[in-house]
């Protein structure tokens, strides 16, 4: 779950190579350069995300930070977009996906307290 959930966080990676990368995920354009720098370093936080999950998807210590930080990351921006709504169609497919995410997310932690009572 730890390895399905990295990968989708990589994805938005791919906006760090420009405006029309940006654009092309979210249906919005990204002119303005002090926009674009700050999603472009929000691309970049995503693939710090994604990286930590994956690595942490075999390093049973950081399973729990990982998953942590994980669920943090999709809910916050579930309850952002849920609150302000009249999000366009490409949000709302960020949307679905963080919600597969959030499920991945939780049968880990729920795989992970299990494996740790058992141990």
């Amino acid at each position: 779950m730890l390895v399905v959930a990295g990968v989708i966080h990589l994805l938005p990676l791919s906006g760090v190579l420009g405006s029309e990368r940006l654009a092309s995920l979210y249906g919005l354009p990204f002119n303005e350069p002090n926009l674009a720098i700050l999603m472009r370093h929000r691309a970049v936080l995503f693939g710090l995300i994604g990286s930590f999950l994956l690595f942490s998807a075999f390093q049973p210590a950081l399973q729990s930070i990982a998953i942590v930080g994980g669920i943090i990351s999709v809910v916050s921006f579930l309850y952002l977009a849920w609150a302000v709504g009249s999000y366009n169609p490409q949000i709302g497919r960020v949307f679905l996906v963080d919600v597969i995410v959030l499920i991945c997310l939780v049968v880990g932690a729920i795989a992970h307290v299990y494996m740790l009572r058992k141990s």
